[in-house]
Protein backbone atom coordinates (compact mmCIF):
# COMPACT_ATOMS: atom_id res chain seq x y z
CA UNK A 1 0.00 0.00 0.00
CA UNK A 2 1.48 3.34 -1.07
CA UNK A 3 2.39 5.77 2.02
CA UNK A 4 0.10 8.45 2.45
CA UNK A 5 1.14 12.01 0.63
CA UNK A 6 -1.80 14.13 1.93
CA UNK A 7 -0.75 13.87 5.61
CA UNK A 8 -1.44 17.73 6.71
CA UNK A 9 1.13 19.64 9.25
CA UNK A 10 2.39 23.15 10.28
CA UNK A 11 -0.83 24.46 9.28
CA UNK A 12 -2.37 26.99 11.57
CA UNK A 13 -5.97 26.22 12.65
CA UNK A 14 -8.33 28.78 11.42
CA UNK A 15 -9.27 31.67 13.69
CA UNK A 16 -12.78 31.14 14.73
CA UNK A 17 -15.19 30.84 17.83
CA UNK A 18 -13.44 33.75 19.91
CA UNK A 19 -14.91 36.90 21.30
CA UNK A 20 -14.02 39.57 19.02
CA UNK A 21 -14.39 42.50 21.35
CA UNK A 22 -12.97 40.57 24.75
CA UNK A 23 -9.84 39.89 22.89
CA UNK A 24 -9.06 43.30 21.58
CA UNK A 25 -7.80 44.55 24.40
CA UNK A 26 -7.44 48.43 23.00
CA UNK A 27 -11.39 47.70 22.08
CA UNK A 28 -11.92 46.92 25.57
CA UNK A 29 -9.73 49.44 27.79
CA UNK A 30 -11.28 52.30 25.48
CA UNK A 31 -15.28 51.19 26.25
CA UNK A 32 -13.53 51.07 29.56
CA UNK A 33 -12.12 54.45 29.49
CA UNK A 34 -15.24 56.54 27.87
CA UNK A 35 -18.35 54.90 29.38
CA UNK A 36 -19.73 55.92 32.65
CA UNK A 37 -19.38 53.50 35.14
CA UNK A 38 -23.18 52.67 35.55
CA UNK A 39 -23.18 51.93 31.89
CA UNK A 40 -20.38 49.75 31.65
CA UNK A 41 -21.42 46.58 32.97
CA UNK A 42 -24.29 46.46 30.45
CA UNK A 43 -22.30 47.45 27.58
CA UNK A 44 -19.57 44.88 28.33
CA UNK A 45 -22.43 42.13 28.15
CA UNK A 46 -24.06 43.46 25.29
CA UNK A 47 -20.50 43.94 23.29
CA UNK A 48 -19.46 40.17 24.10
CA UNK A 49 -22.37 38.96 22.83
CA UNK A 50 -21.93 40.73 19.76
CA UNK A 51 -18.06 40.05 19.73
CA UNK A 52 -19.03 36.21 20.20
CA UNK A 53 -21.41 36.05 17.35
CA UNK A 54 -18.97 37.96 15.05
CA UNK A 55 -16.22 35.14 15.57
CA UNK A 56 -18.16 32.49 15.15
CA UNK A 57 -17.81 29.88 12.30
CA UNK A 58 -21.43 30.45 11.47
CA UNK A 59 -21.63 34.48 11.35
CA UNK A 60 -18.09 33.95 9.26
CA UNK A 61 -20.00 31.83 6.89
CA UNK A 62 -22.71 34.37 6.17
CA UNK A 63 -20.00 36.75 5.36
CA UNK A 64 -18.00 34.32 2.79
CA UNK A 65 -21.51 33.79 1.33
CA UNK A 66 -22.74 37.31 0.89
CA UNK A 67 -19.89 37.96 -0.45
CA UNK A 68 -19.61 35.25 -2.65
CA UNK A 69 -23.30 35.92 -4.08
CA UNK A 70 -23.28 39.39 -4.83
CA UNK A 71 -26.65 41.79 -5.35
CA UNK A 72 -28.94 41.16 -8.24
CA UNK A 73 -30.94 43.88 -10.29
CA UNK A 74 -34.60 42.86 -10.78
CA UNK A 75 -35.59 45.89 -12.86
CA UNK A 76 -39.24 44.40 -13.64
CA UNK A 77 -41.07 41.44 -12.76
CA UNK A 78 -42.01 38.89 -14.50
CA UNK A 79 -45.63 40.97 -16.18
CA UNK A 80 -43.20 43.81 -17.23
CA UNK A 81 -43.72 45.98 -14.52
CA UNK A 82 -40.89 48.28 -13.10
CA UNK A 83 -39.74 47.41 -10.03
CA UNK A 84 -36.35 48.18 -9.17
CA UNK A 85 -35.34 45.45 -6.34
CA UNK A 86 -32.05 44.56 -5.62
CA UNK A 87 -31.97 40.54 -4.00
CA UNK A 88 -29.49 40.15 -1.69
CA UNK A 89 -28.67 36.67 -0.50
CA UNK A 90 -29.77 35.59 2.60
CA UNK A 91 -26.76 35.83 4.35
CA UNK A 92 -26.59 39.58 4.09
CA UNK A 93 -30.21 40.08 5.63
CA UNK A 94 -28.86 37.65 8.21
CA UNK A 95 -25.62 39.74 8.96
CA UNK A 96 -27.62 43.22 8.78
CA UNK A 97 -30.44 42.28 10.78
CA UNK A 98 -28.24 41.09 13.94
CA UNK A 99 -26.20 44.70 13.74
CA UNK A 100 -29.34 46.57 13.74
CA UNK A 101 -30.71 44.17 16.42
CA UNK A 102 -27.24 44.84 18.62
CA UNK A 103 -28.14 48.44 17.98
CA UNK A 104 -25.89 49.28 15.99
CA UNK A 105 -28.32 52.59 13.78
CA UNK A 106 -28.87 53.44 17.75
CA UNK A 107 -26.61 56.14 18.98
CA UNK A 108 -27.71 59.35 19.51
CA UNK A 109 -29.83 60.57 22.35
CA UNK A 110 -28.68 57.17 24.10
CA UNK A 111 -26.18 57.33 27.09
CA UNK A 112 -22.80 56.35 26.19
CA UNK A 113 -24.56 55.37 22.77
CA UNK A 114 -21.85 56.55 20.39
CA UNK A 115 -19.32 54.90 22.33
CA UNK A 116 -20.95 51.35 22.48
CA UNK A 117 -22.44 51.63 18.39
CA UNK A 118 -18.78 52.49 17.91
CA UNK A 119 -17.25 49.42 19.25
CA UNK A 120 -20.02 47.46 17.96
CA UNK A 121 -19.29 48.40 14.83
CA UNK A 122 -15.71 48.31 15.05
CA UNK A 123 -16.70 44.28 16.32
CA UNK A 124 -19.27 43.75 13.33
CA UNK A 125 -17.39 45.10 10.65
CA UNK A 126 -14.53 42.30 11.15
CA UNK A 127 -17.16 39.64 10.43
CA UNK A 128 -18.41 41.49 7.26
CA UNK A 129 -17.32 44.71 6.02
CA UNK A 130 -20.29 45.31 3.31
CA UNK A 131 -23.64 45.43 5.80
CA UNK A 132 -21.89 48.34 8.01
CA UNK A 133 -22.98 51.06 4.76
CA UNK A 134 -26.83 51.18 5.52
CA UNK A 135 -25.63 50.71 8.92
CA UNK A 136 -23.61 53.26 8.88
CA UNK A 137 -26.28 55.75 6.93
CA UNK A 138 -28.53 55.18 9.03
CA UNK A 139 -26.88 56.16 12.37
CA UNK A 140 -25.54 59.22 10.60
CA UNK A 141 -29.19 60.17 8.86
CA UNK A 142 -30.81 61.27 11.95
CA UNK A 143 -28.53 64.98 13.01
CA UNK A 144 -29.55 65.85 9.21
CA UNK A 145 -33.57 64.29 9.79
CA UNK A 146 -33.45 67.20 13.07
CA UNK A 147 -33.46 70.17 10.54
CA UNK A 148 -36.91 69.22 10.14
CA UNK A 149 -39.05 68.24 13.10
CA UNK A 150 -41.86 67.28 11.78
CA UNK A 151 -39.90 65.07 9.03
CA UNK A 152 -37.68 63.57 12.15
CA UNK A 153 -41.07 62.10 14.61
CA UNK A 154 -41.92 60.46 11.43
CA UNK A 155 -38.89 58.75 10.62
CA UNK A 156 -36.28 59.00 13.47
CA UNK A 157 -37.73 56.46 15.95
CA UNK A 158 -37.89 53.85 13.12
CA UNK A 159 -34.16 54.30 12.28
CA UNK A 160 -33.19 53.83 15.77
CA UNK A 161 -34.93 50.97 16.21
CA UNK A 162 -33.93 47.42 16.72
CA UNK A 163 -35.87 45.74 14.19
CA UNK A 164 -34.89 45.20 10.49
CA UNK A 165 -37.64 44.80 8.00
CA UNK A 166 -36.37 43.90 4.98
CA UNK A 167 -39.64 44.52 2.99
CA UNK A 168 -40.30 47.87 1.15
CA UNK A 169 -43.51 49.56 3.03
CA UNK A 170 -44.80 52.71 4.30
CA UNK A 171 -42.55 54.00 6.64
CA UNK A 172 -45.42 54.22 9.19
CA UNK A 173 -46.15 50.47 8.68
CA UNK A 174 -42.71 49.40 9.55
CA UNK A 175 -40.95 48.95 13.27
CA UNK A 176 -37.58 49.90 11.86
CA UNK A 177 -36.27 51.40 8.74
CA UNK A 178 -32.66 51.75 6.90
CA UNK A 179 -31.70 55.00 5.49
CA UNK A 180 -29.07 56.25 2.69
CA UNK A 181 -27.45 58.39 0.78
CA UNK A 182 -27.21 60.12 -2.63
CA UNK A 183 -24.87 62.85 -3.42
CA UNK A 184 -22.48 62.47 -6.07
CA UNK A 185 -23.42 62.62 -9.55
CA UNK A 186 -21.15 61.93 -12.28
CA UNK A 187 -20.49 65.46 -14.15
CA UNK A 188 -19.25 66.43 -10.15
CA UNK A 189 -18.26 63.51 -8.05
CA UNK A 190 -17.12 64.89 -4.43
CA UNK A 191 -17.68 68.46 -6.05
CA UNK A 192 -21.65 68.14 -5.20
CA UNK A 193 -22.43 71.82 -5.47
CA UNK A 194 -22.14 70.98 -9.37
CA UNK A 195 -25.22 68.95 -8.61
CA UNK A 196 -27.54 69.01 -11.56
CA UNK A 197 -30.31 67.44 -10.46
CA UNK A 198 -33.38 69.78 -10.05
CA UNK A 199 -35.92 70.17 -7.70
CA UNK A 200 -39.46 72.07 -8.52
CA UNK A 201 -41.67 72.56 -5.51
CA UNK A 202 -44.97 71.18 -5.67
CA UNK A 203 -48.25 73.01 -3.65
CA UNK A 204 -47.58 71.62 -0.52
CA UNK A 205 -45.18 73.20 1.93
CA UNK A 206 -41.89 71.40 1.78
CA UNK A 207 -43.04 68.97 -0.95
CA UNK A 208 -41.03 68.88 -4.46
CA UNK A 209 -40.63 66.32 -7.45
CA UNK A 210 -36.84 65.34 -8.60
CA UNK A 211 -35.59 65.14 -11.84
CA UNK A 212 -31.75 63.69 -12.16
CA UNK A 213 -29.14 61.26 -11.97
CA UNK A 214 -27.48 60.12 -9.22
CA UNK A 215 -23.96 58.25 -10.02
CA UNK A 216 -23.17 56.69 -6.47
CA UNK A 217 -26.48 55.46 -4.55
CA UNK A 218 -25.47 52.74 -1.94
CA UNK A 219 -27.64 50.37 -0.39
CA UNK A 220 -30.55 51.32 -3.01
CA UNK A 221 -32.88 49.01 -1.23
CA UNK A 222 -33.10 51.47 1.80
CA UNK A 223 -36.36 52.47 2.85
CA UNK A 224 -35.38 56.41 2.23
CA UNK A 225 -32.68 58.24 0.88
CA UNK A 226 -30.99 61.36 1.67
CA UNK A 227 -30.14 63.64 -1.57
CA UNK A 228 -29.18 67.01 -3.16
CA UNK A 229 -30.91 68.82 -5.76
CA UNK A 230 -31.41 71.98 -7.05
CA UNK A 231 -34.14 73.99 -5.56
CA UNK A 232 -35.03 77.54 -6.63
CA UNK A 233 -33.11 79.40 -3.87
CA UNK A 234 -29.81 76.72 -4.56
CA UNK A 235 -28.62 73.69 -3.52
CA UNK A 236 -31.25 71.93 -0.72
CA UNK A 237 -31.51 68.71 0.91
CA UNK A 238 -34.17 66.18 0.46
CA UNK A 239 -35.98 63.23 1.74
CA UNK A 240 -36.48 60.49 -1.03
CA UNK A 241 -38.74 57.39 0.46
CA UNK A 242 -38.81 54.28 -1.60
CA UNK A 243 -42.73 53.70 -0.31
CA UNK A 244 -45.05 56.57 -0.45
CA UNK A 245 -47.83 57.00 2.34
CA UNK A 246 -50.71 55.43 0.04
CA UNK A 247 -48.40 52.08 -0.24
CA UNK A 248 -47.12 53.17 -3.89
CA UNK A 249 -43.97 52.67 -5.12
CA UNK A 250 -41.76 55.96 -5.56
CA UNK A 251 -40.51 56.69 -8.93
CA UNK A 252 -36.51 55.43 -8.48
CA UNK A 253 -35.20 53.61 -11.22
CA UNK A 254 -32.11 51.71 -10.15
CA UNK A 255 -30.30 51.86 -13.65
CA UNK A 256 -27.43 49.70 -13.08
CA UNK A 257 -24.86 48.25 -9.43
CA UNK A 258 -21.62 49.20 -9.91
CA UNK A 259 -18.84 46.10 -10.24
CA UNK A 260 -16.70 47.32 -7.41
CA UNK A 261 -13.18 46.32 -6.54
CA UNK A 262 -14.03 44.89 -3.04
CA UNK A 263 -16.90 45.52 -0.72
CA UNK A 264 -19.34 43.09 -2.83
CA UNK A 265 -21.97 42.05 -0.59
CA UNK A 266 -23.26 45.93 -0.50
CA UNK A 267 -25.51 47.02 -3.66
CA UNK A 268 -24.29 50.46 -5.30
CA UNK A 269 -26.10 51.36 -7.70
CA UNK A 270 -26.97 54.22 -10.24
CA UNK A 271 -30.90 55.94 -10.01
CA UNK A 272 -33.10 57.88 -12.05
CA UNK A 273 -35.32 60.34 -10.86
CA UNK A 274 -37.87 60.92 -13.97
CA UNK A 275 -39.27 63.78 -12.91
CA UNK A 276 -42.20 62.88 -11.19
CA UNK A 277 -39.98 61.33 -8.37
CA UNK A 278 -41.40 62.96 -4.40
CA UNK A 279 -39.38 64.05 -1.86
CA UNK A 280 -40.02 65.87 1.20
CA UNK A 281 -37.44 68.95 1.80
CA UNK A 282 -34.97 68.58 4.87
CA UNK A 283 -33.70 71.95 6.04
CA UNK A 284 -33.96 75.37 4.40
CA UNK A 285 -33.76 75.65 0.49
CA UNK A 286 -30.55 76.33 -0.66
CA UNK A 287 -28.35 75.10 2.63
CA UNK A 288 -28.59 72.00 1.39
CA UNK A 289 -24.48 70.93 2.32
CA UNK A 290 -24.63 72.28 5.49
CA UNK A 291 -28.19 70.74 6.27
CA UNK A 292 -26.10 67.20 5.04
CA UNK A 293 -22.85 67.61 6.50
CA UNK A 294 -23.84 66.37 10.01
CA UNK A 295 -24.42 62.83 8.07
CA UNK A 296 -21.28 63.39 5.83
CA UNK A 297 -19.24 63.60 9.27
CA UNK A 298 -21.23 60.73 10.99
CA UNK A 299 -19.94 58.36 8.20
CA UNK A 300 -16.55 59.51 7.94
CA UNK A 301 -16.01 58.43 11.61
CA UNK A 302 -17.77 55.60 10.51
CA UNK A 303 -14.79 55.16 7.59
CA UNK A 304 -12.38 55.53 10.46
CA UNK A 305 -14.07 52.69 12.11
CA UNK A 306 -14.72 50.30 9.54
CA UNK A 307 -10.48 50.71 8.58
CA UNK A 308 -9.74 50.22 12.15
CA UNK A 309 -12.06 47.13 12.16
CA UNK A 310 -9.67 46.05 8.67
CA UNK A 311 -6.74 46.67 10.38
CA UNK A 312 -7.70 44.42 13.39
CA UNK A 313 -8.56 41.66 11.32
CA UNK A 314 -5.82 41.89 9.33
CA UNK A 315 -3.53 41.70 12.39
CA UNK A 316 -5.39 39.22 14.45
CA UNK A 317 -5.13 36.72 11.80
CA UNK A 318 -1.72 37.22 10.97
CA UNK A 319 -0.10 37.45 14.77
CA UNK A 320 -2.74 33.66 14.73
CA UNK A 321 -0.93 32.21 11.85
CA UNK A 322 2.52 33.22 13.19
CA UNK A 323 1.56 31.58 16.54
CA UNK A 324 0.72 28.21 14.75
CA UNK A 325 3.22 28.49 11.80
CA UNK A 326 6.57 26.87 12.12
CA UNK A 327 9.72 27.97 9.88
CA UNK A 328 13.55 27.52 9.94
CA UNK A 329 13.30 25.51 13.32
CA UNK A 330 10.54 27.19 15.16
CA UNK A 331 7.48 29.21 15.35
CA UNK A 332 7.30 32.44 13.38
CA UNK A 333 6.39 34.65 15.90
CA UNK A 334 9.62 33.57 17.88
CA UNK A 335 11.60 35.02 14.66
CA UNK A 336 13.01 38.32 15.35
CA UNK A 337 12.38 40.32 12.11
CA UNK A 338 8.61 38.69 12.30
CA UNK A 339 8.01 39.41 15.34
CA UNK A 340 9.30 43.26 14.73
CA UNK A 341 6.64 42.78 11.49
CA UNK A 342 4.00 41.75 13.60
CA UNK A 343 4.63 44.41 16.41
CA UNK A 344 4.36 46.72 14.18
CA UNK A 345 1.29 45.96 12.63
CA UNK A 346 -0.31 45.92 16.19
CA UNK A 347 1.13 49.17 16.87
CA UNK A 348 -0.69 50.48 14.06
CA UNK A 349 -3.86 49.07 14.27
CA UNK A 350 -3.91 50.12 18.33
CA UNK A 351 -3.36 53.84 17.39
CA UNK A 352 -6.23 53.62 14.71
CA UNK A 353 -8.25 52.10 17.44
CA UNK A 354 -7.75 54.42 20.26
CA UNK A 355 -8.33 57.77 17.76
CA UNK A 356 -11.77 56.35 16.68
CA UNK A 357 -13.37 55.72 20.03
CA UNK A 358 -11.72 58.61 21.31
CA UNK A 359 -13.68 60.48 18.80
CA UNK A 360 -16.95 59.00 19.29
CA UNK A 361 -16.45 59.69 23.12
CA UNK A 362 -16.57 63.12 21.64
CA UNK A 363 -20.16 62.87 20.10
CA UNK A 364 -21.22 61.43 23.38
CA UNK A 365 -19.73 64.33 26.04
CA UNK A 366 -21.20 67.11 22.78
CA UNK A 367 -19.93 69.91 24.17
CA UNK A 368 -19.38 73.43 21.91
CA UNK A 369 -15.31 72.62 22.89
CA UNK A 370 -15.68 68.86 21.92
CA UNK A 371 -17.34 69.65 19.23
CA UNK A 372 -15.02 72.05 17.93
CA UNK A 373 -12.74 69.23 18.19
CA UNK A 374 -14.40 66.68 15.84
CA UNK A 375 -14.57 69.41 13.34
CA UNK A 376 -10.90 69.00 12.76
CA UNK A 377 -10.24 65.77 14.30
CA UNK A 378 -12.59 63.59 12.31
CA UNK A 379 -11.39 64.29 8.61
CA UNK A 380 -7.71 64.13 9.62
CA UNK A 381 -8.53 60.82 11.26
CA UNK A 382 -10.55 60.00 8.48
CA UNK A 383 -7.62 61.02 5.92
CA UNK A 384 -5.00 58.55 7.82
CA UNK A 385 -6.53 55.62 9.42
CA UNK A 386 -8.03 54.65 6.15
CA UNK A 387 -4.51 55.47 4.43
CA UNK A 388 -3.22 53.43 6.80
CA UNK A 389 -5.17 50.76 6.09
CA UNK A 390 -4.33 49.32 2.75
CA UNK A 391 -0.54 48.72 3.49
CA UNK A 392 -1.28 47.20 6.63
CA UNK A 393 -3.55 44.48 5.55
CA UNK A 394 -0.94 43.80 2.33
CA UNK A 395 1.72 43.39 5.21
CA UNK A 396 -0.52 41.36 7.13
CA UNK A 397 -1.63 39.14 3.65
CA UNK A 398 2.17 38.84 3.51
CA UNK A 399 2.43 37.23 7.41
CA UNK A 400 0.55 34.32 5.80
CA UNK A 401 2.73 33.98 2.67
CA UNK A 402 1.23 32.03 0.00
CA UNK A 403 -1.45 31.05 1.88
CA UNK A 404 -2.80 34.83 2.02
CA UNK A 405 -2.98 34.95 -0.99
CA UNK A 406 -5.86 32.36 -1.39
CA UNK A 407 -9.05 33.35 -1.17
CA UNK A 408 -9.97 30.82 1.58
CA UNK A 409 -8.09 32.54 4.09
CA UNK A 410 -9.92 35.28 3.65
CA UNK A 411 -7.07 38.00 3.06
CA UNK A 412 -8.07 38.99 0.25
CA UNK A 413 -11.67 40.21 0.94
CA UNK A 414 -9.74 42.20 3.52
CA UNK A 415 -7.16 43.71 1.14
CA UNK A 416 -9.92 44.19 -1.52
CA UNK A 417 -11.83 46.02 1.32
CA UNK A 418 -9.20 47.78 2.50
CA UNK A 419 -8.97 51.00 0.08
CA UNK A 420 -13.03 51.61 0.47
CA UNK A 421 -12.81 53.97 3.36
CA UNK A 422 -10.20 56.41 1.61
CA UNK A 423 -12.69 56.45 -1.15
CA UNK A 424 -15.66 56.81 0.61
CA UNK A 425 -17.21 60.11 2.10
CA UNK A 426 -14.73 62.52 0.50
CA UNK A 427 -11.13 61.35 -0.91
CA UNK A 428 -8.00 61.87 1.14
CA UNK A 429 -7.51 65.68 -1.10
CA UNK A 430 -11.15 65.88 0.54
CA UNK A 431 -10.04 65.97 3.92
CA UNK A 432 -7.23 67.30 3.85
CA UNK A 433 -8.92 70.51 2.28
CA UNK A 434 -11.07 70.10 4.99
CA UNK A 435 -8.81 70.20 7.73
CA UNK A 436 -7.41 73.25 6.47
CA UNK A 437 -10.57 75.28 6.03
CA UNK A 438 -11.39 74.18 9.72
CA UNK A 439 -8.15 75.79 10.62
CA UNK A 440 -9.02 78.87 8.94
CA UNK A 441 -12.53 79.69 9.31
CA UNK A 442 -12.57 77.99 12.93
CA UNK A 443 -10.16 78.82 15.72
CA UNK A 444 -12.45 76.84 18.41
CA UNK A 445 -11.32 73.74 16.55
CA UNK A 446 -7.50 74.50 16.55
CA UNK A 447 -8.09 75.88 20.37
CA UNK A 448 -9.55 72.21 20.83
CA UNK A 449 -6.99 70.37 18.70
CA UNK A 450 -4.21 72.06 20.60
CA UNK A 451 -5.63 71.32 24.18
CA UNK A 452 -6.47 67.60 23.20
CA UNK A 453 -2.34 66.72 22.50
CA UNK A 454 -1.32 69.66 24.89
CA UNK A 455 -2.83 66.77 27.79
CA UNK A 456 0.18 64.82 27.24
CA UNK A 457 2.75 67.58 26.74
CA UNK A 458 5.50 66.72 28.78
CA UNK A 459 5.24 63.16 28.95
CA UNK A 460 7.51 62.07 26.04
CA UNK A 461 10.26 64.26 24.00
CA UNK A 462 9.26 63.12 20.77
CA UNK A 463 5.92 63.74 20.96
CA UNK A 464 6.78 67.42 22.26
CA UNK A 465 9.24 67.44 19.40
CA UNK A 466 5.75 66.68 16.95
CA UNK A 467 3.88 68.89 18.47
CA UNK A 468 6.12 72.05 18.15
CA UNK A 469 6.49 70.77 14.53
CA UNK A 470 2.89 71.23 14.20
CA UNK A 471 2.93 74.33 15.52
CA UNK A 472 5.12 75.42 13.04
CA UNK A 473 3.57 74.38 10.50
CA UNK A 474 0.60 76.28 11.72
CA UNK A 475 2.29 79.28 12.22
CA UNK A 476 1.88 80.02 8.49
CA UNK A 477 -0.75 79.25 6.11
CA UNK A 478 0.43 80.48 3.06
CA UNK A 479 0.15 77.94 0.13
CA UNK A 480 -1.31 75.61 2.58
CA UNK A 481 -3.13 73.88 0.07
CA UNK A 482 0.08 72.14 -2.08
CA UNK A 483 1.07 70.98 1.99
CA UNK A 484 -2.55 69.89 3.15
CA UNK A 485 -1.77 66.26 3.01
CA UNK A 486 1.47 66.82 4.75
CA UNK A 487 -0.18 68.78 7.36
CA UNK A 488 -3.19 66.77 8.28
CA UNK A 489 -0.44 63.89 8.46
CA UNK A 490 1.35 65.31 10.85
CA UNK A 491 -2.10 66.49 12.91
CA UNK A 492 -3.15 62.99 13.11
CA UNK A 493 0.11 61.54 13.98
CA UNK A 494 0.04 64.12 17.00
CA UNK A 495 -3.63 63.16 17.87
CA UNK A 496 -2.55 59.42 18.10
CA UNK A 497 1.02 59.90 20.03
CA UNK A 498 -1.01 61.97 22.58
CA UNK A 499 -3.70 59.92 23.07
CA UNK A 500 -1.53 56.90 23.07
CA UNK A 501 0.77 58.28 25.38
CA UNK A 502 -1.66 59.19 27.96
CA UNK A 503 -3.77 55.29 27.85
CA UNK A 504 -1.88 52.75 26.08
CA UNK A 505 0.63 50.35 27.74
CA UNK A 506 4.05 52.31 27.76
CA UNK A 507 5.58 49.91 25.16
CA UNK A 508 2.70 50.63 22.58
CA UNK A 509 3.41 54.50 23.38
CA UNK A 510 7.15 53.84 23.16
CA UNK A 511 6.77 52.05 19.90
CA UNK A 512 4.60 55.06 18.04
CA UNK A 513 6.49 57.76 19.52
CA UNK A 514 9.86 56.19 18.44
CA UNK A 515 8.77 55.01 14.81
CA UNK A 516 6.20 57.84 14.31
CA UNK A 517 7.48 60.95 15.77
CA UNK A 518 10.72 60.27 16.29
CA UNK A 519 11.59 59.27 13.04
CA UNK A 520 13.29 55.59 13.96
CA UNK A 521 11.01 53.92 11.91
CA UNK A 522 10.99 52.67 8.42
CA UNK A 523 9.16 53.30 5.12
CA UNK A 524 7.86 49.70 5.93
CA UNK A 525 6.50 48.20 8.54
CA UNK A 526 8.77 45.57 10.31
CA UNK A 527 11.23 48.74 11.18
CA UNK A 528 10.53 49.29 14.83
CA UNK A 529 13.79 49.65 16.77
CA UNK A 530 15.28 46.18 18.15
CA UNK A 531 15.41 47.70 21.60
CA UNK A 532 11.75 47.86 22.19
CA UNK A 533 9.63 45.08 23.63
CA UNK A 534 8.21 43.94 20.52
CA UNK A 535 7.33 40.38 22.64
CA UNK A 536 4.90 42.37 24.65
CA UNK A 537 3.19 43.85 21.80
CA UNK A 538 3.01 41.26 19.61
CA UNK A 539 1.46 39.19 23.41
CA UNK A 540 -1.29 42.40 23.19
CA UNK A 541 -2.16 41.33 19.92
CA UNK A 542 -2.63 37.41 20.20
CA UNK A 543 -6.11 36.44 20.34
CA UNK A 544 -6.30 33.26 22.48
CA UNK A 545 -8.78 31.13 21.24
Amino acid sequence: MAASTHTVTNQAPPLVGYDVFTSDRALAEAVERHLAPDLLEEAREDLALLGRASGSAQVREWGEQANAHPPRLRTHDRYGHRIDEVEFHPAWHRLLGRSVSAGLTHAWGRPGGHVRRAAGFLVASQAEAGHGCPVSMTHAAVPTLRAEPELAAVWEPAALSHVYERELRPVAEKPGVLLGMAMTEKQGGSDVRTNTTEARPLGADGEYVLTGHKWFCSAPMSDAFLVLAQAPAGLTCFLVPRVLADGSRNAFAIQRLKDKLGNRSNASAEVEFDGTTWARRVGEEGRGLRTIMGMVAATRLDCVLGSAALMRQAVAQAVHHASYRSAFGGPLVEKPLMRNVLADLAVESEAATVLAMRLAAAYDAGTPEESALLRIAVPAAKYWVTKRCVPLVAEALECLGGNGYVEESGMPRLLRESPLNSVWEGSGNVQALDVVRALRTEPAALDALLREVGAARGADHRLDRAIRGVLVELADLEGVEARARRLTERIALVLQGALLVRWAPPEVADAFCAARLGGDGGAAFGTLPHTLDLRALVERARVDV
